[in-house]
């Protein structure tokens, strides 16, 4: 049963091509979590991130910062090595959801109005990942093979 489950999570008929998908967005989501959880990049750390979540009401901003850059950083790590690539997917779609309805979806579409464009971007490139799982080309595929 448990062996059953891990397969379903491991497993992935995408070839390579999600290769081209996860690494980019991995990188991209491990370097926006960066900034929240540890102020790389230009960021403002979990102090200042959740100071700012408070303010538009995601509280407690602390652990709402924590919980964000966590499946940020994490998510986007796993998903440039191909590593638990569904959950990965499934924690970044979530992220993303949370951003895209509290805080830029009145902004309208554009990023140029602080918009939603970019996290929907995000979010159908996790969303498909979701679906078509790491690919060949992934630690997922490796640990697949050896449940086998």
């Amino acid at each position: 049963m448990a062996t059953s489950i891990v397969q379903k999570i491991l497993s992935s008929n995408a070839g390579v091509a999600a290769l081209a998908l996860r690494v980019p967005v991995g990188i991209i989501f491990a370097a926006h979590g960066a900034q929240k959880l540890f102020g790389w990049f230009g960021g403002y750390g979990l102090a200042g991130t959740g100071g700012w979540m408070d303010s538009i009401g995601l509280s407690p901003g602390i652990v709402m910062a924590f919980l964000a850059g966590a499946a940020e950083f994490f998510g986007g790590i796993a998903l440039v090595l191909g590593l638990l690539t569904r959950p990965a997917a499934l924690v970044t779609s979530i992220a993303m959801v949370v951003a895209i309805v509290a805080v830029h979806l009145p902004n309208g579409l554009f990023m140029s109005n602080n918009g939603y464009e970019f996290g929907l971007a995000l979010l159908a490139a996790s969303v498909s990942l979701l679906f078509s799982g790491a690919g060949k080309a992934s630690l997922d595929n490796v640990l697949s093979k050896r449940f086998n």
